[in-house]
Parts: C-alpha cells; structure tokens; sequence
C-alpha cells in the first residue's frame, strides 16, 4: 500500500475518486446513543445524586458528595503558578493574542431613524452563562479552552462555567492554569454526557446554562446533539482537515509536515495537497516517507494519510482554488506566490492560512483566529467560533405616531390577504381616523372595528 494516494485531475476517474475520498458519515453508534439518552434522562431527573454515580463509575474515583466536585479557584490559581516560567508565558501570550483579535468582533446596539420618526434597530446582548466543556486527563487540551473561554467573555458572557473530566481523581494542572488566565468563573471536575446534562439541565448545585461550547469525545458529541434546543451548542465536529494548494516552491519538507500536523489528529483526520508540478509533488511523498518514522504518532499518520490523504495534481492554481472551495476544508493553506490572489478566489474554508510561513499549527495555539472551525464540509455554510455565538441580537422597533399611518395600511392590507383579521386590526387601531392618532376613546375603537 502506497504513503499516501495519489490523484490527477485529468484523469476521466478524479470527480469519482475524489469524492470517494472526501466521504465521511459520521454515522450515530446505537449503543452510544441508549447510553447518552439514559444517562441525560436521569440527570435531568435525579439531578446532583446521578451526576454523583455517574463521576463515581466513568472517572473512577469516590468524591464524598457533589461538593467535592468544585475545583477552588485557588487551586486553579496554585497550578498557574507551578507551570515552567516558558508554559505559562506562552499560554499568557497567546490568550493575549485570541483576546485582542476577538475584540474586533464584538457586535454593538445600532439604531437609525426614519424621517416620520419612526426608530428601528438592533439591540445586541450577551449570552448570561455560556458552559464550557473541556477534556480531561491524557487528552487534554488547553488551547481549546482559551479559544472557547476568551470570546466569550469578550462578548460579556456574565458567568462561563467549566466542566471537566477527572480520570482516576487527576486534575489537569495546565488544564486549570489556562482557566485562570482565560477568566473562568466556576470548574467543576465532571464530564461526559453527564457534564453535557448538568450543563443543560441544571441541578441544584450546577447552573443552567444557555450554550454549551467545546470539544469531547462520542458520547459528549452525542449529549450536545440531544441537548440543543433546550440550550445552544457550538457544532458537532467532524474529523480534522488540511487542504494545501502550492506552486511547488515550498520547501518540501515544510508541507509535508504541515500535512503530518493534522494526520496525527487521529486516523479518520483528512490531509490533502493541490499542486501543479507532478516533480514537486514526488518531493513533498519522498519527504513523507523520510519524515514519518520520526513521528510519535507515525502510526496515526499513516493510516490517515493512506485511507484519507492525497496528492492532487491539478492542471493550474485556478483549478486548485475550484476544487478548494468544493472540498471547503476546515484549514487551507495557500503557500504560492502573491496567495491573496489566490484567496480572493476562495469562498469557502473554515480558516485561510495565507504565504509560505502561515502554517496551520499556528493558528491551532497563538495566531489570534479561533482555532475552532466548520468541518465536513460545512464551512460551505458555517463560521469559526467567535464573540458573535455569544451575543445575540434582538430587534429594535419604535413605531411614531406618523408612522403607524403608512405602516398600518400596509400590515393590514398584507394581513387581510393572508386570513389574519385579529394582525389586520391590530394595526388598523393605530390608524388616525380623524381624531388625535394618540387617543383610543370608544368612538376611534368603534369606527377601527366596522371594517369586516
């Protein structure tokens, strides 16, 4: 079996290979999913004492009771300390990084108002409590949090409350350190469906929350997709994904790595390469081949490469950014010449890593851009998270009284022809009939009725 697979657009298979190769059904396990509604069934019944047993069974150690389960801030702080004077520096500087690129977003209340006086606008709040959800032990992530935490509380989210996971009683210390800096409000050590159930439902000593963000495993992804609705979620995340269009001057060894970066996600992870140069293309596979026993995670990378990996040789740059924006791809890198031309003809990625030195990693951790991104597809339609899934929006609408004159014909003529008299007439009260436009005396109300 070869590294990687290896395509050409000219071939009369591609269309056809290509989309063999881009498929991907998530697919819902049933067992997983008895399981997950199970157990969201009996927190949202029994509250604190099941999300007791179920920490109890799954994380393997015995708190006393549900108290036990709040991380003190002063342990958060503890762990912030003890990093390496390096760990705690880059964490500071990248939360510093998210934080000043995501104040950029933040929407504001906006008004205008119409030469009848007539105010229209938007009123733009945030979210009240935002649940964040953060692996724990060996598969922990604190570049997620700070991405998930810092926006929201860009936005003004007024309380972020954290669950994680605790196998075997461990507490993440870098896990904890990163909550501090990012401005956490509560940690409580739970997780899995349960956490996701607390999170959404709401007990006696957990809060309910309005969203629910952050990244878990099956069973969590399960819970998010069962919960939403009663609260909003972030998204459910597919496989991770790296499209890289080059014009065959990068150093060889640098793409290939670029596509290690996102292979040593797990094995169903995507990591493609567009480029017109065949002999470039046989660089960037011998580099593969050299670089990949070097790698800890070699065997993660070449299942993934060899199920799901390519090397595309397309005709010209034109062609790569038409299948781009077909694939949309969570990460695409553009390492050419001049590359805002060729981003310019890109109309869906979940994030676009412009030049020769805009590898992907460093947007994963401190470039500033949320690293959490549309998958599958689905930056066709969707966004990076950002400040805007924590505010929303709520319409402003102050009619004058000259106003309601013209908008009143025209709500009641719409309302009439659609068999709604109750929204005819409801305008139509407002409609100046001869007396003050502002009085509503049984005579206005009378002559505003007849109309049948």
């Amino acid at each position: 079996m070869s590294l990687i697979n290896r395509l050409d657009t000219r071939s009369p298979e591609f269309r056809a290979q290509l989309t063999a190769l881009l498929a991907f059904e998530a697919g819902e396990d049933a067992a997983i999913e008895r399981t997950v509604a199970d157990i969201l069934t009996d927190v949202r019944t029994r509250g604190d004492a099941a999300v007791l047993e179920y920490t109890r069974r799954f994380d393997r150690h015995q708190p006393a009771d549900i108290t036990a389960l709040e991380i003190p801030r002063s342990e958060w702080l503890a762990a912030l300390d003890a990093l390496p004077a390096a760990q705690r520096d880059a964490l500071e500087a990248a939360a510093a990084r998210i934080r000043s690129y995501h104040e950029h977003q933040r929407a504001e209340t906006w008004t205008y108002t119409e030469a009848d006086g007539t105010v229209l606008g938007q009123k733009v709040t945030p979210l009240d409590r935002v649940g964040l959800y953060v692996p724990g032990g060996k598969a922990a992530y604190p570049s997620s949090l700070l991405m998930n935490a810092i926006p929201a509380k860009v936005a003004g989210v007024q309380e972020i409350v954290m669950v994680t996971p605790t196998p075997d009683g461990t507490r993440n210390q870098m896990v904890l350190a990163a909550a501090a800096i990012a401005g956490v409000d509560r940690a409580i050590a739970i997780g899995g469906a349960q956490g996701v159930a607390a999170l959404a439902y709401g007990t006696a000593t957990i809060p309910a929350v309005d969203k629910i963000v952050g990244p878990g495993n099956a069973f969590v992804a399960a819970a998010k997709r069962r919960v939403y609705g009663t609260v909003g979620i972030d998204m459910i995340a597919g496989p991770s994904e790296i499209l890289v269009i080059c014009d065959g001057h990068t150093p060889a060894d640098w793409i290939a790595m670029d596509l290690f970066s996102q292979a040593e996600h797990d094995e169903l992870a995507q990591a493609i390469l567009l480029c017109p140069d065949a002999d470039y293309l046989a660089e960037v596979e011998s580099s593969i081949a050299r670089l990949l026993p070097t790698m800890p995670r070699a065997d993660i990378i070449r299942t993934s490469l060899a199920n799901r990996g390519a090397l595309i040789q397309v005709r010209d740059l034109d062609e790569a950014c038409e299948i781009a924006n077909n694939i949309a791809a969570e990460h695409l890198e553009i390492s050419t010449r001049e590359p805002e031309r060729w981003a310019d003809k890109i109309r869906h990625a979940g994030a676009i890593f412009m030049g020769r030195y805009s590898s992907e990693s460093l947007g994963d951790y401190c470039a500033g851009p949320n690293h959490v991104l549309p998958t599958s597809r689905t930056a066709r339609f969707s966004s990076p998270l950002g400040v805007y899934d924590f505010q929303k929006r709520s319409s402003l609408i102050q009619v004058s009284a000259q106003g309601a004159q013209t908008l009143g014909k025209l709500a009641a003529e719409l309302a009439y022809g659609e068999g709604l008299a109750a929204h005819a007439r409801s305008a139509e009260y407002r409609l100046d009939t001869g007396a003050d436009a502002t009085t509503t005396d049984s005579t206005a109300v009378s002559t505003d009725t007849s109309r049948t």
